[in-house]
């Protein structure tokens, strides 16, 4: 499995967040499992191999940091969704700035336009084009205002 395999899980597993009650322990145990992967294999070829340690303990740790930082993110994403009230926006969306966001801040490993890029890729595949440019502007914003770089 590819880090970006692995990126967009956690952007399904951040997504379901939004509206579970369970912990980022217990939601990651029960998805990253092999029993999961085997029954999620049929639906989404995202799943037709199970993430190896390096994968899994990338994914737990993103699922894990993003639900702790999840009202630092989201002040983040409201301060720079110009004209957008952030009930608005699309939970999907959320999830893919966030996880982008949290890795920006907190994943010194992963350069900034690799965040972004892949965010952008994912939105691609689960949102219109007027949302993928809104995020991709949001997140180019982002990391110009937090962290003073390009993007």
């Amino acid at each position: 499995m590819t880090r970006n395999t692995a990126r967009e899980i956690a952007v399904h597993l951040a997504y379901e967040l939004s509206f579970t009650d369970r912990t980022p322990e217990e939601l990651t145990k029960e998805r990253l499992s092999k029993e999961s992967f085997e029954t999620l294999a049929a639906e989404d070829e995202l799943y037709a191999e199970a993430p190896g340690p390096a994968q899994s303990e990338y994914i737990r740790g993103v699922v894990a940091g993003v639900a702790e930082h999840a009202p630092e993110l989201d002040g983040y994403i409201a301060q720079y969704a110009k004209g957008w009230k952030f009930e608005r926006i699309p939970l999907v969306a959320g999830a893919i700035m966030r996880v982008a966001m949290y890795e920006v801040l907190y994943r010194g490993d992963i350069p900034n336009s690799v965040a972004i890029n892949e965010a952008v890729e994912i939105a691609k595949k689960y949102e219109t084009p007027e949302t993928v440019k809104f995020i991709n502007g949001i997140l180019g914003s982002f990391v110009r205002g937090e962290v003073g770089t390009e993007a």
